[in-house]
């Protein structure tokens, strides 16, 4: 048997997704630009897939932009707005964000544009003191997660976007949903853009989508054929943005998602504890968390070694973040949130999916039981 609970690095497609791909590549394959009636209808489901989007986070309002993924959707709304302005002088962003965020946020800061890290709390809350007094001094954009990718820390965005609109109103709010989408509630009014990517939710990999509240200014980063109404040229991947929306149909017709996931990680945490009493979590009370992720320590083993030993026994999660766990080096999320290097070194992520199974949960906490105290005999001393 074996038990993946690594969603957060990606999803299985579903067998609908699947199908959805392969219908449109066979059926549907014409270029949605084109002006003959096969093309049109191309084009026309491509539409109704944006309208399935926009309606799945409240944002009827605004426009809709299909992109390669997060990363470029995070790329595009920070480099979009930017360039923009004529001389952007500060950006915010929270001090675990993402690293298309943070790698972003940096290239502004060597042209010379201030860009100041927020702290985050033990539970990897904003200090939202820092938030305030940021925003009185004036800035440009903020630019912050709605649910953590290695903790499922909680983005309190009713208050960061109360914050903004009161205290700097000139400023654009951004806001990275790759982890909350279709999982946490959304309420597009509180943002000026929104990145979502459709492998979270069981989509295929290569596509997501950027939301852009009207009236926001962006740059496209790519010109071309004017694809996207000039904010995207190229020719949409319209296989992909097929399975999206069926991803996106799927997910909201299992109602309250919340609920369903979070009963299976109370079942997570309550059967690893038993095989691992040492066992601590990392960050917020998962009560609090998003429902769908929870950081956990193994004091005495290394985390790496950990989840090599989990591997040999079929069961699958990760040290952090999929974009950079190859880099072998010590979580800077868990150090930002106050961990020790040690601490943080012992730390695992699970995460699981609307369809993850409890016997996957019974099987690795059956197979944690068996591997965690024969590698604590070999810790450092």
């Amino acid at each position: 048997m074996t038990a993946y609970l690594d969603n957060s690095a990606t999803t299985r497609p579903t067998e609908g997704v699947i199908g959805a791909m392969a219908e449109c590549m066979r059926e549907g394959f014409y270029n949605p630009s084109s002006l003959y009636a096969p093309a049109i209808e191309s084009e026309k489901k491509m539409t109704e897939c944006r309208r399935l989007i926009l309606s799945a986070i409240g944002g009827s309002g605004g426009d809709l932009f299909f992109t390669s993924g997060g990363t470029e959707a995070n790329h595009l709304a920070i480099e979009g707005v930017l360039r923009s302005l004529h001389a952007p002088k500060r950006i915010l962003i929270s001090s675990v964000e993402h690293p298309s965020v943070q790698l972003s946020a940096e290239a502004w800061r060597q042209a010379g544009c201030r860009v100041d890290p927020i702290p985050v709390t033990a539970t990897g809350d904003l200090d939202w003191s820092f938030v305030e007094a940021a925003l009185r001094e004036g800035a440009d954009m903020v630019s912050c997660m709605q649910v953590n990718n290695e903790t499922g820390a909680i983005l309190d965005l009713s208050r960061l976007s109360s914050l903004v609109r009161s205290l700097c109103p000139a400023c654009v709010l951004h806001v990275d949903g790759v982890q909350g989408f279709l999982r946490m509630p959304m309420d597009a009014k509180l943002v000026d853009l929104y990145s979502m990517s459709a492998h979270k939710i069981h989509g295929p990999k290569g596509v997501g989508a950027l939301y852009v509240k009207k009236g926001v200014r962006l740059t496209p980063l790519q010109t071309g054929g004017g694809q996207e109404k000039g904010m995207r040229s190229g020719t949409e991947n319209t296989p992909g943005i097929a399975g999206f929306g069926r991803a996106v149909s799927e997910m909201r017709a299992l109602g309250d998602v919340q609920s369903l996931l979070m009963d299976k990680k109370r079942l997570l945490i309550s059967s690893f504890r038993a095989a691992a009493p040492e066992m601590a979590v990392n960050g917020p009370d998962p009560e609090r968390a998003a429902p769908h992720i929870v950081n956990l320590r193994f004091p005495g083993v290394r985390g790496e070694v950990l989840l090599h030993a989990l591997e040999g026994a079929g069961v699958y999660c990760s040290t952090g973040s999929a974009c950079s766990s190859k880099k072998r080096k010590v979580s800077p999320v868990l150090l930002s949130m106050g961990l020790s290097g040690e601490e943080a070194e012992g730390s695992l992520r699970f995460s699981l999916s609307v369809h993850t199974q409890n016997e996957e949960i019974t099987y690795a906490a059956e197979q944690l039981k068996k591997i965690y105290p024969m590698l604590r005999r070999y810790q450092r001393r």
